[in-house]
């Protein structure tokens, strides 16, 4: 079929974007393209690769397809309400319907200054750049929901931080970029029709089944809840702590989005944080859940005008629905953690209760404890909690739970569930300094490959499975803005 770009969104109102041109670049540069999702958007070959893609993807052409215009939205940061936000430094290209008549947003991140840059300079440092990139790929081949990476460029330019550092720019790849905190903003204009019209298009962009529902945008805060349990759930169970969980970057569809702060826990502390901005811990790993919820509300808040007439009777419609957001939690938590093990729900809860308290006394690597009970034999999992007397205890447990199942189709199974690779801190931080102190993207290329296959472990890529040692520990994530 052929490319179909088009820009829907754009047509619900001038008042949800500003339409801005990209900043051009002095010498942009290939860092990556990934061709594997170009392939699956159907997008013309001239863009692979090519003198034609590089302008396109750097900002210096826009094509005629393309519109670009940075989307307004609002949200609460830390908690704390902002009524404006908007894309500071990025740009939405262009919409494309791949052959599966699904739709994706198609985004510069890093282009330049735009109406809501709120005096920053609208460029990203390569840094954040390759972050995301390895970050989110990492995740879509983890099976998680999430924004892509098309495209990476360096664009031959300085952007000044701390200090001066070469420059990038993304090209990301939504379900779209609908947020909570457009939801916020769109309902901040106090313009009943606009806010119908808003939630009628989110409908019928990512809940079609439940256009026809009798309740359809109580449906829409029903849907939109249960992927976001489901997301947080995923999370969970992988050891990833988003890092910056505000209200704009809460996404509508359920994907993952912005990888900013972001980091995977390797000791298991459910206290985990690394981002520098989060001072209080607020987005810390065992918070996450409950942020989930807290942001869900806010969404809520956004539809009580579509749920009844009547302002009580909406907030008792929408206080019902959300209370029913841990329970939808725990059920997706629990089927995942199970399955790290192998056991059903109910026999594995207390074995995954009992074996996080394990890894939180004995300071143990959350992604090899659950990676290495697949393995043939115990030796790896035996050295690593250096076969003390409380795992050896768990452990016959676990055995004894799993009784006469066939112990080699399950720990295959299980090696199908639990990574051996993840985009552990330190290794994102060697592939950054590599690529700006010595322009090498020699390890920016080998973490990606082993990260695209994270359930197969490879030898070549066993120094990859590692936590840090002590002296490469990277305990602090920023922003990049």
């Amino acid at each position: 079929m052929p490319f179909r770009p088009e820009h829907s969104y754009q047509e619900i109102s001038d008042q949800l974007f500003a339409p801005c041109e990209p900043t051009p670049v002095q010498a942009p540069q290939w860092i990556a393209f990934n061709e594997a999702l170009a392939a699956e958007l159907e997008l013309p070959d001239n863009l692979w690769l090519s003198e034609h893609g590089l302008q396109i993807f750097s900002g210096n052409q826009v094509p005629d397809w393309a519109k670009p215009a940075a989307l307004a939205y609002a949200g609460h940061q830390f908690g704390n309400f902002v009524p404006q936000l908007g894309d500071g430094r990025a740009l939405l290209l262009t919409e494309v319907v791949d052959k599966h008549q699904q739709r994706f947003d198609i985004q510069l991140k890093g282009s330049g200054r735009t109406p809501f840059s709120r005096g920053g300079d609208g460029r990203s440092p390569i840094g954040p750049v390759l972050r995301e990139y390895i970050v989110s790929e990492a995740m879509h081949a983890l099976g998680v929901p999430t924004t892509r990476a098309l495209a990476a460029v360096a664009t031959g330019e300085l952007v000044q931080r701390e200090q001066a550092e070469p420059g990038a720019i993304l090209t990301r790849v939504a379900a779209s970029h609908l947020r909570v905190g457009t939801a916020q903003y769109v309902l901040a204009l106090k313009d009943f029709e606009l806010l119908k019209k808003f939630a009628d298009y989110v409908l019928q962009r990512h809940y079609p089944d439940a256009v026809s529902d009798e309740q359809p945008y109580l449906a829409l805060l029903r849907q939109v809840m249960n992927n976001q349990a489901k997301l947080i759930a995923k999370w969970m169970s992988i050891g990833f702590i988003h890092g910056v969980m505000n209200t704009d970057n809460m996404t509508l569809s359920g994907e993952t989005i912005d990888y900013g702060p972001c980091a995977f826990m390797e000791a298991y502390d459910p206290a985990t944080k690394f981002s520098f901005i989060d001072k209080r811990g607020r987005y810390a790993y065992q918070n996450q859940p409950a942020i989930g919820l807290w942001n869900i509300a806010r969404f809520a808040e956004t539809l009580l005008p579509l749920l009844a007439d009547d302002p009580d009777q909406a907030v008792a419609i929408g206080t019902a629905e959300i209370e029913g957001f841990q329970d939808i939690y725990e059920q997706y938590y629990w089927q995942n953690m199970s399955a790290k093990i192998g056991l059903p729900v109910e026999t594995a809860q207390p074995l995954v209760t009992r074996y996080l308290t394990l890894l939180q006394q004995q300071h143990i690597d959350f992604t090899l404890a659950f990676r290495y009970l697949g393995d043939a034999n115990q030796e790896r999992l035996q050295k690593l909690f250096n076969n003390s007397a409380d795992w050896q205890v768990w452990h016959a447990d676990w055995l004894t739970a799993i009784g006469e199942r066939d112990i080699t189709a399950l720990k295959t199974k299980l090696n199908t569930v639990n990574p051996a690779y993840i985009p552990r801190n330190h290794l994102v931080q060697h592939v950054i300094d590599a690529a700006t102190e010595q322009g090498s993207l020699i390890e920016f290329n080998r973490l990606n490959k082993a990260l695209s296959k994270p359930y197969l472990e490879r030898s070549e890529f066993a120094d990859l499975m590692q936590p840090a040692a002590k002296e490469q520990a990277v305990t602090q994530t920023f922003c990049g803005t």
